[in-house]
């Protein structure tokens, strides 16, 4: 589920002209939570993301029915209206993909004075046929 949540970030960085389709995988500013380095210099606009557990929703006959994804999703850029404008993005673009969206945005803190931020926790359902799949 993780290469679909970045593959909507990666859109929503096109989408944003932050990159173009053509930006080479290493240099797309996505990042996993917490993983840039002290000593590295934060790019003017990237994303983040955190997986949260991913939760067992429901079974039926000794398997998983339902499957609960959730991650925290965090844009960070100099520009606090680039922030506003691509979590807009990124919203619609995972809402479009049958993402569910329970909250529409949060403030959230920055290790960089000169950087906003603002995030979104999002989450998706699998649903399995327990008889069938392995699960």
């Amino acid at each position: 589920m993780v290469d679909r949540l970045i593959l909507k970030m990666t859109q929503a960085l096109i989408d944003e002209k932050i990159i173009d389709s053509k930006t080479a995988a290493e240099d797309v500013p996505i990042f996993k939570q917490g993983s840039l380095g002290e000593d590295e210099a934060y790019p003017d606009t990237f994303l983040t993301f955190w997986e949260n557990p991913e939760a067992e929703q429901t079974a039926y006959d000794n398997g998983t029915a339902t499957v609960v994804w959730s991650f925290d999703v965090n844009a960070y850029s100099t520009s606090p209206n680039m922030v506003y404008s691509l979590m807009n993005t990124l919203r619609a673009l995972l809402k479009a993909d049958g993402w569910q969206t329970p909250d529409r945005g949060h403030d959230v803190a920055s290790d960089e004075i000169t950087h906003t931020g603002r995030g979104i926790s999002v989450t998706y359902l699998t649903t399995f046929n327990p008889i069938k799949e392995d699960n």
